[in-house]
């Protein structure tokens, strides 16, 4: 019967943890779609310049306060089963460490940034504004985590989708006013700041109206005995602060392709590179991220008394299955979509890039990073499900192993990425550093898994083999790239600007393309999707 009440347990955190994904993958599509519209508009009214600062590095600033404030604490009460007060408590932390972290980060930015960089206008005021709307983001952090342990997924996805709406429009209604103000770029470094602080105010109000201020507030725990109980959680403390350690390391691979790029590239290009990183990142933002915060927050659950050595052999067995099966479900789905990705966007991004890319960033080497992140996209999907679960159940000694491992592969990335720009391959350098990057972490992150089902002695129920697509659906992603560049080769078909996408032709090798990519989605779905286990939640039998 334990064991019966333990596996209802885990289904219905499960349950929880892929309604969470569905929720904010819906939100995600949605949101998209609406400030896909207006950032269209958007960056037809704002410089280069001012678009290449917004983007690349008010965005680094913004993300630097946020992942040095709050990353190792979330990353902590994900493991947090019982709470208390001074488990509570730990929420308030990302608000103490924000304050300085923000004025500091703040100041050193504004001091390092060039003189191209700080002549445009309303640079200092912005550079606040970006800082206070991070303070703002932080000041919901207690009530976000909150939501995150009672698992209640509508607060997150009403408080995100107010939020990234909110930006949109405020961005986009400052920078329409600022061309009769003052000209075309005039509020541009204000409309992109004054967004963000929408942003923030609009998240904090959100969970402000759900819990009242009663969810920011700290606990203090009454005496027992005469003896007060600690403010903060001393072993969580300890954890959060070395996965704050660690996420530097981490901050600074991901962060670092707009630290390379600020120096490296001038404005004009930030901007054009910001825009088809936007582009490229969409499936990521909409599909992956989700997941992947999804599955971190499903296993630290399922596999949180293994990790804290509670739990009879027969719970934790059936609690590795689990994690297991749903690992390599996603991994397979990853990789079988992945190659569609590949062979379908090789073919077509280069032809789309002219359709959706601003005119006035054609010119520019937009068209060949948004085609490069083609190649980038699998190999961000495939990393990103291998670190939620090693975050998930990491020791502090794996973390801080992990992070060695990481600053050695930040700084492969750095030399990978300054000698591609040495070797005048531009800013796709960016691109193709981060892949040989992220594919150094995949092997460490792969290995590591492996190591710990093998820790528990169950290194049996872990089957890298169920990643690789089946047989059919290799040979039909197959004829489908030969066919597609016989349609190539027949047709005469060349992506050389927008009005191509008018040619009969064109439009004959893009169904050509679409009847190939149906077929190929029946295959996977024929042959490997239906039968696919993923974790599936049962209501529990009333007795």
């Amino acid at each position: 019967m334990l064991f019966s009440a333990s596996m209802s347990s885990d289904e219905s955190i499960a349950q929880s943890s892929f309604r969470s994904a569905s929720s904010l993958m819906g939100l995600q599509l949605f949101s998209r779609l609406f400030t896909f519209v207006l950032n269209q508009a958007m960056v037809r009214i704002a410089p280069p310049q001012a678009y290449g600062i917004a983007a690349i590095q008010f965005e680094l600033l913004l993300s630097t306060i946020l992942f040095l404030s709050r990353e190792g604490v979330r990353n902590t009460l994900l493991r947090v089963k019982k709470t208390s007060p001074a488990t509570r408590n730990m929420s308030v932390l990302p608000v103490l460490l924000g304050f300085p972290v923000a004025l500091a980060t703040a100041c050193v930015y504004a001091h390092l940034a060039g003189s191209e960089v700080r002549a445009q206008e309303h640079f200092n005021v912005s550079i606040g504004m970006y800082a206070l709307a991070a303070l703002l983001e932080l000041m919901s952090e207690p009530m976000h985590n909150l939501a995150m342990a009672e698992l209640r997924t509508e607060v997150r996805v009403k408080a995100e989708g107010l939020g990234i709406t909110s930006k949109t429009v405020v961005t986009f209604l400052v920078l329409v006013y600022g061309l009769g103000w003052g000209g075309e770029g005039s509020l541009a470094l204000i409309a992109f700041a004054g967004g963000q602080l929408a942003y923030g105010t609009a998240v904090l109000a959100t969970y402000v109206a759900a819990y009242g201020m009663n969810g920011w507030w700290p606990r203090i725990q009454p005496p027992v005995d005469g003896k007060t109980d600690h403010f903060f959680d001393p072993e969580l403390l300890r954890l959060s602060l070395t996965m704050t350690s660690q996420s530097l390391v981490k901050h600074f691979l991901t962060e670092g392709d707009k630290l390379i790029l600020s120096y490296f590239s001038p404005l004009e290009d930030q901007g054009g590179y910001a825009v088809a990183v936007n582009y490229g990142s969409l499936v990521a933002r909409i599909v992956f991220q989700p997941i992947e915060e999804a599955y971190r927050g499903f296993f630290s659950k399922v596999l949180g008394n293994i990790t804290t050595n509670v739990g009879s052999k027969t719970e934790n067995d059936a609690a590795l299955q689990q994690a297991s099966t749903a690992l390599t479900s996603l991994l397979s789905v990853q990789a079988a979509f992945s190659l569609f990705l590949v062979v379908f966007g090789t073919a077509y991004v280069p032809f789309l890039s002219h359709i959706l890319l601003p005119r006035q960033y054609i010119s520019t080497s937009a068209p060949q990073v948004l085609t490069a992140w083609v190649w980038y996209i699998p190999v961000l999907a495939f990393n990103g499900g291998l670190e939620a679960f090693l975050s998930s159940v990491a020791t502090p000694q794996d973390l801080n192993k992990q992070s060695r491992w990481m600053a050695i592969f930040s700084v492969v990335y750095i030399v990978a990425a300054v000698s591609f720009f040495n070797l005048q391959l531009g800013d796709v350098s960016l691109v193709y550093a981060n892949i040989l990057n992220l594919s150094a972490r995949i092997a460490y992150t792969g290995t590591f898994i492996t190591s710990f089902f093998a820790r528990c002695g169950a290194r049996q129920l872990l089957n890298w083999r169920a990643v690789i697509p089946v047989t059919q659906v290799l040979f039909c992603v197959t004829a489908s790239a030969i066919q597609i560049l016989w349609s190539a080769l027949f047709l005469r078909v060349e992506a050389s600007g927008p009005e191509a996408g008018f040619e009969r032709e064109m439009f004959l090798h893009i169904g050509i393309g679409g009847l190939l990519g149906a077929t190929n989605l029946l295959m996977w779905w024929r042959y490997s999707g239906r039968h696919m286990s993923l974790p599936r939640a049962n209501r529990p039998k009333v007795q």
